[in-house]
Order: structure tokens, then C-alpha cells, then sequence
């Protein structure tokens, strides 16, 4: 517009079209043109002077043909809402679209003019909008469409997931194989992530995986319940793009990209035998990535987090995140409930005996849950068809009889009686089978309760003085009431003499 400016002050002022083409350094035609569209205006200069460089445009560079209203062109533009919703529908193509385009116009545009009227309609109507990512804010995280190969020995080439995550601000990558897609694999690799970056953003931004997201919603998606429990143990916001709307996770987008340039291209020629392998090349891979210098900058994406974002970042829980898995199972008879994936029984308290629970287990520990009331935890243990037992749990006969010790009944014959100690001191001797020394002496000790210490002591000294040691014995002897019988006391040694018979005279 300066160019235009001189020319009309140099033509106002009588200057010849060639010198004016020269002191503006522009063509002659040009010039020619210039000034026949001003001698067309019927314009005075001083209101020449006055319009600005948009005004003067619009006069003499925007074609007179431009201005004439288009009725093909503005009918298609009417139309763009109609037919690009009709596009969103799966299945449907511009190739159909424009065919009831044209059953409706036959004059109208061609494929390649509608096409193109499409393309100008969504940019103007979808524009992208710029983000600016503040430090230690997001972490956007996604797996790779594109899967890597491991070869284990002995055994077929499978394929694995590669997870990868980005920092919104300094760009700081993430990259890691995992056997699949699962929660556990997903919450696993999240949390590798914030080791790597040595601290934890104030938000999560995932795809809607099922691992990460039960119910996709456009405002407001229903998370996965475990990694919701994960957000909450590390004290970020789970906040999942919107579905098919890759833009909501742009830098996550193009680091995928990245990643098959500056890491799959370098893995091409390596067999990894597993994941740990696999893992670790693909670690060195990623230190070449985050420390190269960025286009166009004089620094890396290493260097910007160190510098800018690092500090930003929340702090890490000490305490690793465990992944809990939950299943519903009914309390036996006995009073154990079964983990059915350990083919594991453990106890829980007796009367709870028949009712349906909920069962929490991480890899090593397992809690019982009634409604939100935690029943009993336990260590994990996964030895098949094997029971693990709280004796706090059992009721108290069955408790008493996990108690049973010879020290117990020894203790327990003690506080009735000396003899009756000293008889279950002979019948634990003598019994060469534990448990039927247990039963008999239990039995033994259950009838001070029916009869009292003193008639069980008399019986106990009358037993012993036959030899006999037996649960049956003083039984009988309770019921014979015997036990009242005094025993003789034992006599003095009777002298050698001649007139006395030995047992050797009835021989």
C-alpha cells in the first residue's frame, strides 16, 4: 500500500507514468493500472489520504468479479452443516454426500470443488486451538499404535504394547514395553512414569482404555475403580480426553511419532529375549531422544524439565502403589472363605459363617470386606488347597482344641490337683499317639467340671494305684463313686523265719 500511495501522489503532482514506474519501482502496467482504477473512483486526494491500508485495498486490489454474489457457492455453504454431520455417521463417505448433493443441484460443484468446500468448512468451523501448558500441570500418556516383538528362548516371537507418556510442558518422554493393555500393566507403567520424572503432575490425561476409563462421557467420563484408586494413592486427577477427539492429547500424538523415529528405527536389528531386555534397550534409546536438542531451539527436553519443571512437580508417595483385585465369595461351614485364584482357604471369624463377602487382594495381601466393614486381612499366601488360620477366628471349642499342648494340660491339672497332674503326666508318657493323648486327657480334665477337684483327685490316686491310665477308668470310677474307698496303707517288711510260707509253697 506505501507502493500505491507514491504512485497516486506522484501521478496527483503530473509526474510521467515511466518515471513513475521508476522512483516506485514498479511496472509501467502496474502504474497504468493503478491509475486507471483511480481515475475511476472520481476520489479526491485529500480523501485518498484519509482511508487506510485495508480501505485502499479493498479499492484497488480486490477484484470487481469477487464482489458478485455466488447463489452455487452460497447453497453449498448453506448445506456444509447437514452434510458434515451426515460424514460423522460410520459408514458414510463424501462420495455418497455428494451424490444426493448433486441429485438435488445438478448444476452444483463437482467432487473435487465439494471436497474441498468440506476441507474449508471444518477448519473454519473446528479451528485447533493453542494450548499453553503450564509447568508440572499434565502428563499425557498413550500406547503406541505400532507394536515391538520379543523372542524368548525356546518359545514363539510374541508381540508387546509400548506405553508412552509426555510432560505438557518441558516435553519429557516416556517410554516403556509392557505385556499388555491391562490395568495392571497400565497403572504399573503410570506409575514407572512418575519415577522416571522423579515426581508426580497435578493431572493424568489417558485415552479412554478400559483400563483407565469404565464409561467415556463428552463432560464428565465413570473411571476405571482401580485406577481411580491409583490417581487418589498418588494424589493426581485422572482427566481422560474426550472420545475421537485426538487433539484433547496432541503432544502425546506426535511423541508416538517420535517414537517410531528415534526409538523403533534403533531397535530393528535387536531380538530381546524378554521384557526386562527389551526395556533396557529401549531406555537408552530414550536418554539419545530426551537429550537431543529440539528444532529450532538452543536446548533439549531434557535440560527445559530440569530446568523449568522439575520443581513443579508433586512429590511421590514412599509406599508403592499395590493393584487389588476384587471377587465375592460365600463362608464355608468350617469358616474359611476361598481365593479362588490361589485355590487358597482363609479363615475369618465363625460368625460370619454362611455370608456372602468381598474379598481384596493385592500380591501380598488379602482382606475380607463385609458390605465397607473390613472383616480380616491376611498374608497372601498361594500354596493350593491349604488353609491359612487366625485363631481368633475359630469358636471356642475349636479353638481350645488347636490349644491343646501337653504344656496346656500340665498347667491345667496343676491349678485342680497334684495327683491329678501327676496322672496326666503318666497318660501323656505312656500314649504313643499325640491326639489320643489329647482327647483322653481333655476328658480327663473336663470331669473336675461335673464333679469337682477333690472326688477327681481321689479318683485319679485310685486309678493309679491299679496301673491303670485311662479317660474310661476314672470314668468308671466316678460312677461307682470308688473313689470314697480308702487304700490301705503300706505295712512294714515282715522278718525271714522259718515258720512263714513264701509264694514259693503255693508253686
Amino acid at each position: 500500500m506505501n507502493k500505491l500511495r507514491t504512485i497516486i501522489r506522484l501521478y496527483e503532482e503530473q509526474t510521467g507514468l515511466k518515471t513513475i514506474a521508476a522512483l516506485s519501482r514498479t511496472s509501467r502496467n502496474t502504474v497504468k493500472k493503478y491509475v486507471r482504477k483511480w481515475n475511476s473512483l472520481g476520489m479526491s486526494y485529500e480523501i485518498f489520504q484519509q482511508k487506510s491500508d485495508s480501505e485502499l485495498y479493498e479499492l484497488f486490489c480486490v477484484p470487481e468479479a469477487s464482489k458478485v454474489s455466488n447463489p452455487r457457492l452460497e447453497e453449498l455453504d448453506r448445506l456444509m452443516p447437514e452434510i458434515c454431520k451426515a460424514l460423522s455417521k460410520k459408514g458414510m463417505t463424501t462420495l455418497q454426500q455428494w451424490d444426493k448433493y448433486r441429485a438435488v443441484h445438478p448444476d452444483g460443484y463437482g467432487l473435487t470443488q465439494f471436497r474441498l468446500a468440506i476441507q474449508r468448512y471444518r477448519k473454519i468451523a473446528h479451528p485447533s486451538m493453542r494450548m499453553e501448558h503450564k509447568a508440572g500441570d499434565k502428563m499425557f500418556v498413550d500406547y503406541c499404535g505400532d507394536k515391538l516383538w520379543i523372542y524368548p528362548y525356546n518359545e514363539p516371537p510374541r508381540q508387546v504394547e509400548v506405553f508412552v507418556s509426555v510432560l505438557g510442558c518441558s516435553l519429557l518422554t516416556y517410554v516403556e514395553a509392557t505385556n499388555s493393555q491391562s490395568k495392571e500393566d497400565f497403572i504399573s507403567a503410570c506409575e514407572n512414569a512418575f519415577y522416571y520424572y522423579g515426581g508426580v503432575p497435578q493431572a493424568v490425561v489417558p485415552d479412554n482404555l478400559k483400563a483407565a476409563v469404565s464409561k467415556a462421557g463428552r463432560h464428565e467420563s465413570v473411571l476405571n475403580e482401580e485406577f481411580e484408586r491409583f490417581a487418589e494413592h498418588y494424589g493426581v486427577t485422572v482427566f481422560p480426553a474426550r472420545v475421537r477427539k485426538p487433539k484433547d492429547k496432541a503432544l502425546v500424538e506426535n511423541a508416538v511419532k517420535l517414537t517410531y523415529k528415534d526409538i523403533y528405527t534403533k531397535l530393528e536389528s535387536l531380538h530381546c529375549p524378554d521384557l526386562q531386555s527389551l526395556n533396557a534397550a529401549i531406555r537408552s534409546a530414550l536418554e539419545l531422544h530426551n537429550n537431543g536438542t529440539l528444532t529450532g531451539r538452543n536446548y533439549s527436553r531434557r535440560t527445559y524439565f530440569e530446568d523449568i519443571e522439575r520443581d513443579a512437580l508433586g512429590s511421590l508417595n514412599p509406599l508403592r502403589y499395590q493393584v487389588k483385585k476384587q471377587v465375592s465369595a460365600t463362608v464355608g461351614k468350617d469358616g474359611y472363605i476361598r481365593l479362588r485364584e490361589d485355590a487358597h482357604f482363609y479363615s475369618v471369624p465363625h460368625t460370619y459363617i454362611g455370608r456372602k463377602l468381598t474379598i481384596r487382594y493385592t500380591s501380598s495381601d488379602v482382606e475380607v470386606f463385609d458390605n465397607y466393614t473390613l472383616v480380616t486381612r491376611h498374608t497372601r499366601n498361594r500354596m493350593e488347597f491349604k488353609h491359612t488360620t487366625n485363631p481368633e477366628h475359630l469358636c471356642p471349642g475349636h479353638k481350645a482344641i488347636l490349644e491343646w499342648s501337653p504344656e496346656t494340660f500340665l498347667k491345667e491339672a496343676s491349678e485342680v490337683h497334684e495327683d491329678v497332674e501327676l496322672y496326666i503326666r503318666k497318660i501323656l508318657e505312656e500314649k504313643r499317639y499325640a491326639d489320643q493323648a489329647n482327647k483322653t486327657c481333655s476328658g480327663i480334665l473336663g470331669l473336675a467340671r461335673k464333679v469337682g477337684p477333690m472326688r477327681l483327685a481321689a479318683a485319679c490316686r485310685l486309678a493309679a494305684s491299679y496301673g491303670r491310665y485311662s479317660f474310661l477308668e476314672v470314668q468308671d470310677i466316678l460312677k461307682t463313686k470308688s473313689e470314697i474307698i480308702e487304700l490301705p496303707e503300706e505295712t512294714a517288711d515282715i522278718p525271714d523265719h522259718e515258720n512263714i510260707r513264701g509264694k514259693e509253697y503255693y508253686e
